[in-house]
């Protein structure tokens, strides 16, 4: 049974040895997912132990509650307390070195992982399909994704692709209606389970387009799309996408855009020189 900072959930693993067999049932799937049984009434918490409801009462009442409402009320109280607020596993009190020290190694572990992870014959594929396209569309769900899809449709922009990035799911599907069989989508997503960009990819793949996936594997967006380039990240406790998710994210795009470089080599150069010739004269921020 793994430890707790939570006081009563300390106590409820404590008080296992006393309870009675059907009590411990009840203990341990509240021990398993607390934050799952706050949200479930009685009845429900019963059918799940299989047990009777006066059963959950008297766990309740061995621990000095008067009922099943009186216990969650405290445990809510105890999971919003204990709740991390900082990222990477830094403390509170930690000094600036320490936190720098902290963010940097979880950092250079996540593209450590990558890099024994991510499937180069992937990569290879989604490039190839890339470089060859007519269009290429950025769709995105949620903030951190919608940030990369914006980098990489700038990076597209620059290798001399047709591209456009977009973030609402009603420009997404008319976007998808105008794609077809010489056309690319990019979903980013790395909870990868938002419905209306799922909508989106399966409406672009009827109309023949690759739907290439950036997100986690195992998730529906892998799944459902033609070439999947996956990373895997530890889940951080205070984001939904944390930064290192966010950093692993940036590494495939810069790998895979690489990839279509040099696959459009001459054009990205006579190209690439244009640009630095023009922001050298024209720039506002010119030296």
């Amino acid at each position: 049974m793994p430890s707790f900072s939570v006081p009563l959930l300390n106590a409820l693993r404590d008080q296992l040895p006393a309870l009675s067999p059907a009590q411990q049932g009840v203990a341990r799937l509240i021990l398993e997912a607390p934050e799952l049984s706050l949200e479930q009434s009685v009845e429900t918490l019963a059918v799940r132990a299989g047990v009777s409801m006066p059963t959950i009462v008297r766990m309740c009442q061995a621990l000095g509650f008067e009922g099943l409402r009186e216990f969650k009320a405290t445990l809510a109280a105890e999971l919003a307390h204990a709740q991390p607020t900082l990222p990477g596993h830094v403390g509170r009190a930690d000094p600036p070195a320490l936190v720098a020290s902290k963010v940097i190694d979880g950092a250079t572990r996540a593209l450590a992982k990558l890099r024994e992870s991510l499937s180069t014959t992937q990569v290879d594929a989604a490039a190839e399909r890339i470089a060859r396209a007519r269009r290429v569309d950025c769709y995105a769900a949620g903030a951190a994704s919608s940030f990369m899809a914006n980098d990489m449709q700038a990076r597209l922009m620059r290798l001399g692709l047709a591209s456009n990035a977009y973030f609402d799911a009603h420009l997404q599907l008319v976007s998808a209606a105008m794609l077809g069989a010489s056309d690319v989508v990019v979903a980013f997503s790395h909870v990868g389970r938002m419905p209306y960009l799922l909508e989106s990819i399966a409406y672009a793949a009827e109309q023949g387009a690759c739907v290439i996936a950036i997100t986690q594997a195992g998730t529906p967006l892998a799944e459902r799309a033609q070439i999947a380039l996956t990373v895997d990240v530890p889940e951080d406790a205070v984001m939904r996408v944390g930064t290192e998710a966010y950093l692993v994210h940036l590494t495939v795009i810069e790998i895979l855009m690489t990839c279509v470089a040099q696959r459009r080599d001459e054009m990205v150069r006579s190209r690439m020189r244009a640009i630095q010739r023009l922001l050298t004269e024209r720039s506002v921020d010119r030296p």
